[in-house]
């Protein structure tokens, strides 16, 4: 955010073959206990659903995301439980062309690059979360400005769900990384430019 404007930047847990979930949609290989979760949980708060919050004792503190962008897929994983609203302490947009259910706190658009270029016109000390999935983050491909990978040691294979479920290639310099005894690496990329 070198000009005060939000990044967007697509923070997400992903296999070491690129998988951001099984075909199903099942990410729970990936593991939640460990030393990682400091990160998890101190510096990326702002990306833990209101349940996850309250159940740690936690409060974000909207300094890192102040906006959440997801697809209809990935809100759709809390409708089930009667969680509409997952993220109500941020500004919440979900991506979808039909009307999901959602709760009333919830923007819902089809053209997610529009919302995109709309929530980074202003001016903000956080950033906008892309939350997932690989086919959104494909949409967004050229609106991404970085990428915070947290890298599990976990191979999912063929058919899990990708990072991207586009065409590339783009280049991205590491801006930082920490490894973790979990064996969970959290890498920072930058967009080469």
């Amino acid at each position: 955010m070198p000009d005060g404007r939000p990044d967007l930047v697509y923070y997400v847990a992903v296999s070491l073959d690129g998988r951001i979930a099984a075909a199903d949609g099942d990410f729970s290989m990936f593991p939640v206990e460990g030393d990682h979760m400091a990160v998890v949980t101190g510096r990326f708060r702002d990306a833990l659903p209101a349940p996850a919050l309250a159940a740690m004792g936690l409060t974000p503190a909207l300094d890192v995301f102040d906006t959440v962008v997801m697809g209809r897929a990935t809100h759709g994983v809390g409708v089930p439980l009667g969680l509409l609203s997952p993220y109500p302490h941020l500004r919440q947009i979900v991506v979808s062309r039909s009307a999901p259910p959602v709760g009333p706190d919830v923007e819902v658009t089809a053209d997610p690059v529009a919302a995109v270029r709309d929530a980074k016109r202003r001016r903000s000390d956080a950033d906008i979360w892309l939350c997932g999935g690989g086919v959104l983050a494909s949409t967004l491909r050229d609106e991404i400005d970085r990428m915070v990978l947290k890298v599990n040691p976990v191979v999912i294979g063929d058919g899990g769900r990708p990072l991207f479920a586009g065409p590339g290639p783009d280049r991205w310099t590491v801006a930082g990384e920490e490894s973790f005894s979990s064996g969970v690496r959290v890498v920072d990329y930058r967009r080469a430019r």
